[in-house]
């Protein structure tokens, strides 16, 4: 229904209510002149009269009771969704729907939905997990992450904490197969490469060199396009590993991971937070978008400081003098 339309029948149901054209414009907040012209036209699109007119009195007419009876339980109805609509835009449950990256991202993303929820019951959380760049308009997201700018017109994005690329391995790995101490000697490594789940590509790995980021060639001892299955097999120390710092930092803090080569560790990326405007963003989603600001903005717990860093750094050479002892043993005894 046209709003020209929707006036007209909004102005002939007050009108016959109050039993005045005067009345009905007042209460409505238009225009005596816009209320007659509302009418007029209703009356014309209809080519029926439906009210009689006095200079005092207006009733309505056989044609106009019979409207009257067919529109006003619809026009109640319309009403009432559309104050419906209103309160539910201010609520904070219903459905909420949130994309964003499958690799790295899950752990981050369920720890903040399931506070989200614990907080607010009546939340239904509708999660789309996919590497690829995908259209959000058409995929009826409210709340989206993702790594790097938005390609997405009319999208408002909020930063919230840089991915970090760790070359790293195991004790385990750099007990049996030393340690490579620089670019050229990765070559001599068992290396894991991954395989990026929406191109089927094999992701390079990416080091900073002479201050450009370059693409690092490695010989892949395996290919996955499974972030957890690598990270099972650096953790396990089979191979050596380019993790993200989000997915590497627990190990790290634990000495189950050990970072190498950090003067060539690249800075290229941050994560966003993306959702359209503000204003027009029903309360749960605006919420949802607070609760991800203020937990993941340069969050300590998902980056790994300069610091933290270098005292991980500082055990690889007891592990070096270790393998060192042991292999000068090894030559004796073959002596």
């Amino acid at each position: 229904m046209a709003i020209n339309e929707l006036r007209s029948v909004s102005t002939f149901i007050k009108a016959a209510e109050l039993g005045s054209l005067r009345k009905a414009a007042e209460d409505l907040g238009i225009s005596p002149q816009a209320a007659s012209k509302a009418l007029a036209q209703l009356e014309k699109h209809l080519a029926v009269r439906l009210f009689h007119r006095t200079t005092r009195v207006m009733s309505l007419t056989d044609a106009g009771q019979r409207l009257l009876e067919e529109v006003q339980p619809a026009l109640l109805g319309v009403q009432r969704a559309l104050a419906k609509a209103r309160t539910t835009s201010d609520e904070i449950a219903g459905p909420l729907r949130i994309a964003g990256p499958r690799t790295t991202f899950q752990p981050i993303l369920w720890s903040l939905i399931e506070e989200f929820c614990d907080r607010y019951p009546g939340i239904q959380p509708d999660v789309l997990l996919e590497d690829r760049v995908g259209n959000w308009v058409e995929d009826r997201v409210d709340v989206g992450f993702r790594l790097g700018p938005s390609a997405d017109e009319g999208v408002i994005a909020r930063r919230l904490f840089p991915l970090q690329l760790v070359i790293c391995g195991a004790p385990a790995y750099f007990e049996r197969h030393g340690v490579p101490e620089s670019l050229s000697a990765l070559s001599g490594h068992r290396c894991s490469v991954f395989r990026h789940p929406a191109t089927g590509r094999i992701a390079p790995w990416h080091v900073m060199l002479d201050g450009q980021l370059v693409e690092q060639p490695v010989v892949p001892a395996i290919i996955s396009n499974d972030e957890v299955l690598e990270l099972h097999a650096v953790v396990a120390g089979k191979v050596l590993g380019q993790l993200a710092g989000a997915t590497a930092a627990p190990y790290i803090r634990t000495g189950q991971l050990l970072p190498i080569l950090l003067d060539h560790m690249p800075d290229i990326a941050s994560y966003f937070v993306y959702f359209g405007s503000r204003k027009a963003q029903p309360a749960r989603a605006r919420a949802f978008v607070d609760l991800a600001v203020e937990r993941l903005t340069n969050c300590p717990q998902y980056t790994l400081s300069s610091k933290e860093l270098s005292r991980a750094k500082s055990q690889l050479p007891s592990l070096i003098r270790s393998r060192t002892s042991t292999h000068g043993k090894q030559g004796t005894k073959s002596q």
